[in-house]
């Protein structure tokens, strides 16, 4: 069995020849979009449409937007509300994942050479680091996760 070769990006604070020069010069295959809602305002090159189409056109590179990967409204807003401290948001987000069965929305090859995306520039205190952490421990593959 194969390592699965997992990338992830946030888009903030980077430009679009940032953005894309880096799923290009990675190979990505494709970008997953994990975010609740995709039609972003924080950056015009990340809306939904437009992403997809600067993904195939630049990178040769697919798009999929899977919301089920992402945090619910109310948990999101509770923590940017400060409501919720990250260590109660992280355990209530594995906690939506875990009762989604996400590791049944995709496929080990699938994930290989793909890139989780959301907006958070950093991955230490975002969704995305947590779910490759869930998915490590459901899937029998190594991943082997670079965040970009």
């Amino acid at each position: 069995m194969n390592d699965i070769n997992l990338f992830t990006i946030g888009f903030t604070k980077k430009t679009a020849e940032e953005f894309f020069s880096s799923i290009r010069s990675h190979r990505i295959l494709k970008v997953i979009d994990i975010r609740l809602k995709n039609a972003s305002q924080l950056s015009g090159f990340a809306k939904k449409e437009d992403l997809k189409y600067f993904l195939k056109t630049l990178c040769d590179c697919e798009y999929q937007h899977l919301p089920m990967l992402a945090p619910t409204k109310d948990l999101l807003e509770g923590y940017k509300k400060k409501k919720i401290t990250w260590e109660e948001y992280e355990d209530e987000f594995n906690g939506i994942i875990s009762e989604r069965k996400i590791e049944n929305l995709v496929s080990p090859d699938e994930l290989n050479f793909s890139c989780f995306l959301c907006s958070e520039f950093e991955p230490d205190q975002c969704h995305r680091r947590l779910v490759v952490d869930y998915l490590s421990k459901k899937f029998v593959q190594s991943i082997i996760t670079k965040h970009l």
